[in-house]
């Protein structure tokens, strides 16, 4: 079973290229992970992708791009939006 949790980690991990270890809800993906605006966008970007499909698309408007610091606040959004465990 794939949680947006899960699904979430696999992106920022993949994105950011950290290690899953150093990934968890509470994680900052600027101070903890050093993420730039470019890394950002580019999350953004990946996320967007894994979590649109058929005919529900996620966008993630810029403005809210500043709202998202940690791993459970991306998490929450997605949420948010209709997404939900699979």
């Amino acid at each position: 079973m794939a949680t947006v949790l899960g699904r979430v980690k696999k992106v920022v991990v993949s994105q950011l290229g950290v290690d899953n270890d150093q990934v968890n809800p509470d994680t900052s993906l600027v101070d903890d992970l050093n993420a730039d605006s470019l890394d950002l966008m580019e999350l953004i970007v990946a996320l967007e992708e894994e979590f649109s499909g058929g005919n529900d698309k996620l966008e993630i408007p810029d403005e809210d791009v500043q709202s998202l610091s940690t791993v459970q606040q991306v998490v929450d959004y997605i949420k948010s939006h209709g997404v939900v465990d699979e």
